[in-house]
């Protein structure tokens, strides 16, 4: 009876504690998204000027418009090219490749071959002016330094490929096969990152095989007005080539951002849900809780009719024998609460996922000086708040248990304090 008294104390402070959770991770989902507005409108002021210049899917590249060499990165050349067009002002190659390993997924009677990466290796050219210019290196470096010019054999780690590695500041890390030494460590800003570490764009390009290639060009022009001219000029000499300009980076943000207001809609839409449907169970747990102890104290008084019956042949006045059986009752459901608690401690995040809707989180995922990695807000999964009781809830549950005893032993102990003596000693 105590058990089942204290799985109805769990769910009542169980419910409780989950709508706690899905506020607060609602409160954290729309903290992000504002940072992550806020970040993107700078980012897009900033970068009127870039065209960012990647390969669509199936490209087919040579070093020139008209070429036939055939892969998946476009030959370095093409910079050459690019810098030519009337009004561009700079050209950054970039070479980005992730390792990891390869795994297999069925999903509707096909199977699909995706690489789940361990790191990626972000090459880029260490020339000064490009570097003290546009933002091609993290900013936020947390330990030792960022990379500079003529640097050789070094790299720029995040946080998680210390870990993933197991080096530090100063020590060498192998990577491919080829030694670096570690000058400092990012701290990343979004999932994607945490994976990247950057190094010179030649060594990137030898320890990958990849010599003379590369995987994206920012092209920034020198003046806004040049913009469009150069994107066009871009695509039609290399018609697979994507050109993203700072118009479509802001229809992308645009679009990003109504999918991230629909997000938070659904979010307040199910908290409003949640918080109907907890009121009705707990309504429904205090009625069981209440009615559990009325029944137990009823049945308690019938059992021991006859010992109220000595007790007040006695001596005991009405209120000693109501206050005694009041006494049980609330002790019976401060033992409850204990149990209930013990549950909830354990059972909290279970109870509340089985008897709430859930709040999907969207998190984001950001690439290396690109606008494109913040065009998906689903990127990197859904994210369900975790109830966690709260030692708030749990002082409450004890109060609520002391108040639900007293009310279900209520008319139990007035029915004993009303018992003939009489009538109490002829009972078998």
């Amino acid at each position: 009876m105590v058990v089942a008294l204290g799985f109805s104390m769990a769910i009542m402070i169980s419910i409780p504690s989950g709508i706690m959770s899905n506020q607060t991770a609602t409160q954290r989902l729309t903290e992000n998204y504002n940072e992550l507005i806020t970040n993107m409108q700078e980012e897009i002021n900033a970068t009127l000027t870039l065209i960012e210049c990647s390969p669509s899917s199936g490209f087919a590249f040579g070093p020139m418009p008209g070429g036939s060499e055939s892969g998946s990165y476009l030959d370095e050349s093409i910079v050459s090219y690019i810098e030519s067009i009337q009004g561009v002002k700079d050209v950054v190659p970039l070479l980005e490749k992730s390792e990891g390993t390869s795994q297999t997924m069925e999903r509707f009677g096909r199977t699909f071959t995706f690489l789940r990466p361990d790191y990626t290796i972000i090459g880029v050219p260490l020339n000064s002016s490009l570097i003290d210019n546009y933002s091609i290196l993290p900013t936020n470096i947390t330990e030792g330094r960022n990379l500079r010019e003529g640097d050789s054999e070094v790299v720029l780690l995040s946080l998680n490929n210390t870990e993933y590695f197991g080096v530090e500041v100063g020590d060498t890390v192998n990577i491919l096969g080829s030694d670096f030494t570690v000058v400092g460590v990012h701290g990343a800003s979004g999932f994607r990152e945490g994976m990247m570490l950057y190094m010179n764009i030649s060594d990137a390009q030898k320890i990958t095989d990849l010599e003379g290639k590369i995987s994206r060009l920012d092209v920034y022009a020198e003046d806004q007005s040049y913009v469009d001219g150069i994107a066009s000029t871009i695509e039609s000499n290399y018609p697979e080539l994507s050109a993203t300009t700072a118009s479509e980076r802001l229809s992308q943000f645009q679009n990003m951002q109504a999918m991230s207001q629909n997000t938070l809609q659904n979010a307040e839409a199910t908290i409003s849900q949640t918080q109907t449907t907890a009121f009705q169970e707990i309504v429904i747990a205090v009625a069981a809780t209440s009615l559990i102890v009325l029944f137990t104290m009823l049945y308690t008084v019938r059992e021991r009719t006859k010992e109220i019956g000595i007790l007040k042949a006695i001596g005991f006045s009405n209120w000693n024998v109501m206050s005694q059986f009041m006494f049980e009752g609330i002790l019976l459901s401060l033992m409850a609460g204990v149990v209930g608690i013990a549950i909830g401690i354990v059972g909290a995040p279970v109870l509340s996922s089985l008897l709430l809707p859930h709040i999907s989180m969207f998190g984001t995922q950001r690439g290396p000086g690109s606008f494109q990695g913040y065009t998906n807000p689903e990127a990197a999964g859904s994210q369900v708040a975790t109830a966690a009781l709260d030692p708030q809830l749990m002082l409450l549950a004890f109060g609520v248990a002391a108040l639900l005893g007293a009310l279900g032993s209520l008319y139990p102990a007035w029915r004993a304090s009303r018992t003939s003596p009489m009538e109490a000693l002829k009972y078998e």
